[in-house]
């Protein structure tokens, strides 16, 4: 992935997390059937770690993890929004949650990601944190 895109800010919804991130052109967005997606509505843009800044708030971040631990799941301990990630997929990488974009990436293509069956399709998102 060419990093050549534009930089977007974004945050959780009380205003204590906020970020930046290189979005890049062409961005496409996975929307996951996972039983957490699903329930908290998260839609990823999968980007390398140097394309994402954390402008504030990392004291009001706190962690969740599960099954096998490597998934960082990281929410604003004031509102319980989840803005950004390390990614079981790429662990290597961000995923940054579109809805908490300030603005939403023009040309933003959203495709489905069945993550019910993580195992079998994981290997499908392996590519997104690499930069060329």
């Amino acid at each position: 992935m060419t990093m050549a895109g534009t930089t977007h800010e974004g945050g959780c919804h009380c205003g204590a997390v906020r970020f930046s991130v290189e979005v890049p052109p062409m961005p496409e967005a996975e929307d996951c059937n996972c039983s957490i997606c699903r329930m908290s509505g998260f839609l990823h843009l999968i980007v390398p770690k140097r394309a994402f800044t954390l402008l504030r708030g990392e004291d009001a971040l706190t962690t969740y993890t599960f099954n096998t631990g490597v998934a960082k799941h990281l929410f604003c301990r004031t509102c319980g929004i989840k803005p950004f990630y390390i990614p079981r997929s790429n662990p290597d990488g961000i995923d940054v949650n579109v809805r908490c974009l300030d603005v939403t990436p023009d040309g933003l293509r959203i495709v489905p990601f069945d993550g019910r069956d993580w195992e079998a399709h994981a290997h499908a998102l392996a590519h997104k944190s690499r930069a060329d």
